[in-house]
Parts: structure tokens; sequence; C-alpha cells
């Protein structure tokens, strides 16, 4: 059995998840049957490309070849989350983001797409790249969903609002190509989730622009928002802790992954977080692919190896 995890963030929470990867192939003890780590997923920031979250900051060329070699080394893809919905040809020779393509273009790393037209170039220009489709696209036709499995995309990111209704999973062509998001904060059946994305996609543009016309001023989303766009949604379903998540109806619990859906099939599971705080990701990652017997040694060892290497203080 195979329980393929997609883990937030490559660039964020480098070092973090570096600590994480060592904790796995050391300490096999503490983890559930199958687990194993089948991306980092995320962007170097400021990819004009990125979707799903709004990504801030700047990565040095010296950083992105560092993070590569880091977790390519270990058998461990990046996968970009270059899922923005409005991009336009003009973006698609984005100099950064095709300076991350080249550098990343090994045969191991992949891309989520979202957008036909990043997709087509992508396609074309970089062919080397295995695609997984974004459930940004919001698929929630279940014949819909078939067909799109039917496509050469390595994996589909199954629309959430799918999530523990085994009735039409059983009857999707593909699982072991599935990707199942186990932890979605947002609003079962949220009538703005699509509108959102192209929200964060302007985002994101207009980040790119501003970095390039006034570098050194702080640039803030909500005003950007509302005086080009006319829209701040307010959304916090991003606040919910993972106590929280469990109660919504698109919640998947690891007892279900091991005792529903992997019997089934399935073996692709997303985690998300990619702006969350580091306790949240502790509190994910124990809860999904630690036995519960062993979360509190391991949260104890995982915290220690955090300290150790500097990435938080526990001591004050």
């Amino acid at each position: 059995m195979k329980v393929r995890f997609h883990l937030p963030d490559f660039a964020e929470h480098f070092r973090f998840n570096l600590v994480f990867t060592a904790m796995l192939k050391n300490c096999p003890q503490y983890f559930r049957e199958g687990v194993e780590i089948a991306s980092f997923y995320g962007v170097f920031p400021p990819s004009i490309w990125n979707g799903g979250r709004t990504i801030g900051g700047v990565c040095t060329e010296d950083f992105v070849k560092n993070v590569i070699h880091a977790f390519n080394s270990q058998g461990i893809p990046l996968r970009f989350t270059f899922t923005n919905p409005v991009l336009k040809e003009e973006h698609l020779e984005d100099p950064f983001c095709n300076m991350v393509m080249r550098l990343a273009d090994n045969g191991l790393n992949e891309a989520i797409v979202n957008s036909p037209l990043l997709e087509q170039y992508i396609r074309t220009k970089y062919p080397n790249y295995k695609l997984t489709s974004s459930t940004c696209k919001r698929i929630t036709d279940p014949d819909h969903a078939a067909k799109e499995l039917e496509k050469d995309y390595h994996i589909v990111v199954l629309d959430y609002d799918f999530n523990n209704k085994f009735d039409i999973l059983e009857k999707l062509p593909h699982k072991e190509k599935i990707e199942i998001l186990a932890n979605a904060c947002c609003d079962p059946g949220c009538k703005m989730r699509s509108e959102h994305y192209n929200l964060i996609g302007e985002q994101m543009i207009a980040y790119n622009k501003h970095l390039k016309e006034r570098p050194n001023e702080p640039f803030n989303m909500n005003d950007y928002s509302k005086r080009n766009v006319g829209t701040v949604i307010k959304c916090n379903c991003r606040e919910r802790t993972l106590f929280e998540t469990q109660k919504l109806s698109t919640h998947v619990s690891p007892d279900a992954i091991w005792g529903k859906y992997a019997p089934m099939g399935f073996e692709q599971f997303k985690l998300e977080g990619r702006t969350a705080s580091y306790m949240y990701l502790v509190e994910c990652y124990m809860y999904y692919m630690v036995k519960p017997e062993c979360r509190d040694e391991a949260r104890m060892m995982f915290y220690y190896n955090l300290e150790q290497n500097g990435i938080v203080r526990i001591d004050g």
C-alpha cells in the first residue's frame, strides 16, 4: 500500500520540510504504513504564473538552485503551482518563471496547470515536465471529471467538493492518478471560489508589476483589489485550525485514507498549508502521517530538530 503526500511549500517552508524529510527517513517507526513524500509543491516568488494563494517575496537564483538540489537529490520532485487563471500571452515569456523552469528541467520536477494558454506553452517549451490538472479548474460535474482523467495528465487534483462522496468516487476511472485534497479549509460548495482564484491571479500580476516599477515600496493586496478590481473577498476560511477543518463535510481523515481511499485505489493526497504557520503544519503532518500512538513522541522529536536547526524556538 502506497499513501503518497504532496506537501507545502518548498520555498516558504524550505528548511522546515528538510527536517521533516530527514525524520521520515530516519524514524520510519513513527509513520503509518506506506507513507511517502510524492512532492513538495509551491513556487519561488515572485512567480507571476502562481495561483491558488497570493505569495509575496523575492527569491534569488542561487536560492532556487539550492532548493532544487536539496529535494531533487533525495528523489523528491518540486511541483510548481502555476495555476494563475487570468494569464495573457504577454505573461508567458516572464523571465523569472522561465528561469525557474530551465533550472528545474531535469525530468523529475512537475507543474500544476489551470490556464490552457500556459499549459500549452509548458507542453511546447518544457516537454520534460509532468503536468497536473489543478483543482482550481472547479470541475464539479462527475462526467467532466472522468473526461479530465482520460487526458494526458500525470495527476488530476479532484475538486474537493467530491470528497467523501463515495458513490461518485467509486465510478471515477484511473484512481491511481487522482489526487485528494484532504484538509481543505474552504467552505464546502463555496460560490466564490472561482472568483477568489481569479482575484489571486490578478494580484500576482499586479505584484510583479509593482516590483518592477516601485521595488522599494510596500504592496498591499487588498488595497490593490479594492482600487483596481473593485472586489475584496472577505474570507476567514484560511484562519481555520486543523481541528476546525475536521468538522467540514469535505474533510478526509487519516483513518478514512487508510480505511477507505487507499483500499479503493487512491494513493495521492494533498495537504494544503502554503501560507500556514509552523504550528499548524506540525499538527497537520502529525495527524495525517504519524501513527496515533506515536504522535506525542514524534511531535517532540520534530520540534526538537526544528529548534536545533534554528527554525523555531521553544524555550522562550
